[in-house]
């Protein structure tokens, strides 16, 4: 996780969930890949600085899917859609 005030509970998270929780060091973005890609991604469609609020909830849904169908590279070329569908065909 980032180390913004979002995570500010993430004792309460981490009780409630059974989830560890782990902060990049400081000025340390490259501890963050995914998380940075996709903001990279995200600017392909809503600028810095854009009001999400002034989408509606179908628009953000439908970025959502694309993204979500997108091969990376990371991924061997699935998509995350993929990836999800198979972790939960495992469970």
């Amino acid at each position: 996780w980032d180390q913004g005030a979002e995570m500010a509970e993430h004792r309460a998270f981490a009780a409630a969930t059974n989830f560890d929780v782990y902060f990049a060091d400081a000025g340390a973005p490259w501890q963050r890949g995914s998380n940075e890609n996709t903001n990279g991604l995200l600017r392909q469609y809503f600028p810095r600085g854009t009001d999400l609020a002034a989408h509606s909830v179908d628009k953000l849904l439908a970025v959502a899917e694309e993204l979500n169908d997108r091969p990376r590279k990371s991924l061997d070329w699935d998509t995350p859609a993929e990836r999800l569908s198979a972790l939960l065909e495992v469970s």
